[in-house]
């Protein structure tokens, strides 16, 4: 039985399923997409960080992607699943801004990076001499500290405006976590100069990638590309939208999308394309059971010689 009740400045969740009778039956198929995208993502950060071969920028950033789909998922999974299971859909007004702040921050950061990324491509592709300059560790440590700051800053900015407009009577979002765009629909007062703001700003940073960078890219970052893809596509389609158009029921296939989906494909693009990755996990795997064999050895030898 699910409980409604709220306190005047709570939001209701009404979940990523409709109230039916299949809704526990698509709980039960997302759980496995949920862990499946936790350990893949776990283990491509674990991976990168274990593993001396990959402490070069593009798996740096690349073991940043992998961390921040690892905090979508503990920003999202845990609250969802609670609701589901106790029924109770509530979230208090703080809890709510908090949550849409941690969604803002790695929606940004996660942009951003990709971005890193494509410097970095670009570089080594049309300055390759240039390249150990350009892409030192410095700069991957700067260009990351950068992303997570100005997103932080950013999404700040936004959470703060979301949490100082007038709300109407009915605070049920009908999502499955809180993020500004969904809250600002239950806003009664016109958000239209925000949403053509947020509009220009993106299709801003759309256009600020060069044309020749593209077409050099087109040919040879394929892996690139379709992080991309899987990033910006649904951003796209779910902010650039009138909000005429706008869906609930669309909002939240396309939130599932990238907040399930894509942490979960990402490793499996990584592993498929880059060799140094494979290989990394053959050196870190034969580690790993030389160590144990090791230990168990080590075992076995103290309790001989304690018998003798």
């Amino acid at each position: 039985m699910e409980n409604y009740t709220q306190t005047p400045s709570d939001f209701i969740l009404l979940g990523l399923f409709p109230s039916s009778r299949i809704d526990l039956v698509l709980f039960i198929l997302i759980v496995p997409f949920f862990l499946m995208a936790l350990a893949g993502n776990l283990a491509m950060v674990l991976l990168i960080l274990l593993d001396a071969h990959l402490h070069i920028p593009m798996h740096i950033l690349l073991s940043q992607l992998s961390l921040m789909d690892l905090m979508y998922i503990c920003t999202t999974a845990p609250k969802m699943t609670s609701d589901f299971l106790s029924g109770i859909k509530s979230i208090s007004f703080i809890g709510c801004g908090t949550k849409a702040f941690f969604f803002g921050t790695l929606a940004g950061s996660e942009g951003l990076i990709l971005m890193s990324m494509a410097y970095d491509r670009y570089v080594a592709m049309c300055f390759p001499l240039h390249y150990p300059i350009g892409m030192k560790r410095r700069v991957c440590v700067l260009m990351i500290l950068g992303s997570w700051v100005m997103s932080a800053v950013s999404a700040c900015a936004h959470t703060v405006y979301a949490l100082h407009i007038s709300y109407c009577r009915s605070r049920a979002i009908n999502h499955f976590f809180c993020n500004v765009s969904v809250m600002v629909t239950l806003a009664c007062e016109d958000t239209s100069i925000y949403e053509y703001t947020v509009f220009l700003i993106l299709l801003a940073v759309h256009h600020t990638s060069s044309q020749e960078g593209r077409k050099k890219s087109y040919s040879t970052c394929s892996t690139h590309l379709i992080m991309v893809t899987f990033y910006i596509v649904p951003f796209a389609y779910t902010y650039l939208r009138p909000k005429s158009l706008c869906s609930p029921a669309e909002d939240k296939v396309l939130a599932g999308f990238y907040i399930i989906l894509t942490p979960m494909l990402n490793p499996v693009i990584d592993r498929l394309r880059y060799k140094e990755v494979l290989g990394a996990l053959e050196r870190v795997t034969r580690r790993i059971s030389y160590s144990a064999v090791d230990h168990y050895m080590k075992i076995f030898n103290v309790q001989d010689l304690n018998r003798i």
